[in-house]
């Protein structure tokens, strides 16, 4: 396909890749085959920042602003790669571009060719300096203030030549990160549901209260609260997706009551700000509890029920794309070393 006019200066990196048409394919269910199928797809990286992009602002000329591209060039460009799939990637509204089902579809993988080549610079950046490669780690935040600090800088001083990057998330999104392949492993909490990925035990936990000292739960400071008792009250929760805010989503809805919760907050440092401003209960790992309930203004509750013990769990990349330098992080992690196959 012949450079357009308008575009930026050849990149080398970003040398079109041809996928060969097949000598013999096979016709689809209809009989037909694909428009993309008769062709040959070509991509290039230009275009599938440029569709990832145009996906996220939803607008072609803010994205080929982004990107250093002649609107008119990115339009083209846009349309080309439609008409190679054989699908409409956006819908075209008056003042944007929405993507189709099919543009979601493909906005995926977009995204994971993407993270791909930045892994491969990074990679191969890391190999220069002497370094076995990086690790991407993403956790949940109660692993990251409890478990995951001292256990990298053990595993940082077992094998210095690997370097591990830690990305902070909730559990829904560690599991999106590790399945999309943005980290090598993730460690989160296993109530937000399934992974369909290797999985290990990794450590386990158990949430408590905090209240202000005022508060009219505060005198259960010894014999700890119940759910039901907690569901009396107005509860400060963290952001949707976190597994304590699905915890007491679903231990609310199997008690037909109504979860009191009108704040959420990012992080425990701002669940303790609202804690102070009057605003309810924070249900919060012990270790992270004990230490804020050491400010005088606060008390510490204990749970009662097991729903209250958690556990934690590392998964990984499959074995046949799992980077080499990852399985030794596991093995440290986990205090084993990864099954062979």
């Amino acid at each position: 396909m012949p450079p357009h006019p308008s575009d930026p200066k050849p990149d080398p990196a970003n040398a079109p890749a041809s996928a060969p048409a097949p000598a013999r394919s096979e016709p689809s269910a209809g009989g037909k085959q694909s428009p993309a199928l008769r062709a040959g797809v070509r991509f290039d990286l230009t275009t599938m920042r440029l569709f990832a992009a145009t996906a996220e602002l939803g607008n072609i000329t803010h994205a080929s602003g982004r990107l250093h591209l002649v609107p008119a060039a990115a339009s083209r460009r846009i349309r080309e790669l439609e008409e190679q799939l054989g699908l409409p990637l956006f819908v075209r509204l008056p003042h944007g571009m929405a993507l189709t089902d099919a543009g979601r579809a493909m906005l995926a993988h977009a995204r994971s060719l993407l993270h791909a080549v930045e892994r491969m610079q990074d990679d191969a950046a890391a190999f220069l300096h002497g370094e076995r490669g990086i690790v991407r780690v993403a956790a949940c935040t109660s692993a990251v203030l409890q478990f995951l600090p001292s256990d990298i800088a053990a595993c940082a001083a077992l094998h210095p030549d690997i370097r591990i990057d830690l990305q902070e998330m909730n559990s829904e999104r560690v599991i999106q990160a590790v399945r999309r392949g943005v980290a090598d492993l993730g460690v989160y909490e296993p109530s937000v549901g399934s992974v369909r990925l290797p999985t290990h035990a990794y450590r386990a936990d158990r949430l408590c209260a905090v209240a202000l000292r005022s508060h009219p739960l505060a005198a259960r400071a010894a014999a700890g609260v119940t759910i039901e008792m907690l569901l009396d009250h107005d509860l400060i929760g963290l952001t949707e997706g976190a597994s304590v805010s699905i915890t007491l989503a679903r231990l609310a809805e199997a008690a037909g009551r109504a979860l009191r919760m009108r704040i959420r907050v990012g992080s425990f440092d701002s669940m303790a700000a609202m804690i102070a401003g009057g605003f309810g209960i924070g249900l919060m790992p012990e270790a992270v509890a004990r230490q804020i309930a050491a400010a005088e203004q606060f008390v510490h509750l204990p749970i009662d029920g097991e729903w209250a013990a958690r556990r934690f769990v590392l998964c990984h990349q499959p074995r046949d794309s799992l980077a080499l330098a990852a399985e030794p992080v596991i093995a440290s992690l986990i205090g084993a070393p990864l099954a062979p196959g």
